[in-house]
């Protein structure tokens, strides 16, 4: 059974259990989601399930896209992605929801992290920073030396340094399924999901059960 769907971060709130303790949950908003191609081996290469998202304007896609979705019968959807199936029972036009996943499951949440924008080593990677006193008067946040001067006379590519921060795709591994509303199409997951509201997140079956 496919166990995947594409959604939109909520924001967070708390969920109480039978027992009355409160969980930090996190709120996405997915699906309904469409199957808009079946991946085969004998064809690509591999097995796949591709779902779209999103319903847009269809100015708002190339003549590729519209074509590739009015093949299927489907409406003009924003965004589409592919999981990974080695047994795909869905069909092309099915319609995915918030009920393929149940609570007390675990799932993965793919996302892109917050901007930071250029950010120096204390924040980055959390280096301590110079001595504040001895006359160091502009030393307190740099980084220190970058390496030796006679060998390897150069820095090492992927060394922590000052640089562009956040921005890159993160996967949350491992969230328990709190909640599902197949009606609102709401699923709740205990803990953070990277990005911010309004955010674009996948949801697959967590790979370390």
């Amino acid at each position: 059974m496919l166990k995947g769907l594409i959604g939109k971060k909520i924001g967070m709130t708390q969920f109480f259990d039978e027992n009355g303790v409160a969980y930090a949950v996190t709120l996405i908003e997915a699906g309904p989601c469409y199957v808009t191609q079946i991946r085969r081996p004998e064809k690509e290469g591999y097995s796949a399930v591709q779902l779209g998202f999103g319903e847009t304007h269809p100015k708002r896609l190339t003549g590729g896209e519209l074509g590739h979705l009015k093949a299927a019968n489907l409406p003009p959807l924003r965004i589409l992605r592919e999981f990974r199936t080695k047994t795909p029972d869905v069909s092309v036009g099915d319609v995915v929801k918030v009920d393929v996943f149940s609570p007390g499951e675990r799932v993965d949440v793919i996302g892109t992290s917050k901007g930071k924008g250029f950010a120096g080593g204390v924040k980055r990677y959390h280096f301590r920073g110079g001595p504040k006193t001895h006359g160091q008067s502009d030393r307190h946040r740099a980084p220190g030396s970058n390496s030796s001067g006679t060998t390897p006379g150069r820095v090492y590519k992927g060394s922590r340094r000052p640089g562009h921060m956040g921005d890159e795709r993160v996967t949350a591994q491992s969230l328990k399924v709190m909640l599902v509303d197949v009606e609102r199409n709401l699923i709740g997951v205990h803990g953070a999901v990277p990005g911010p509201k309004g955010g674009l997140v996948v949801i697959n079956e967590a790979r370390k059960q």
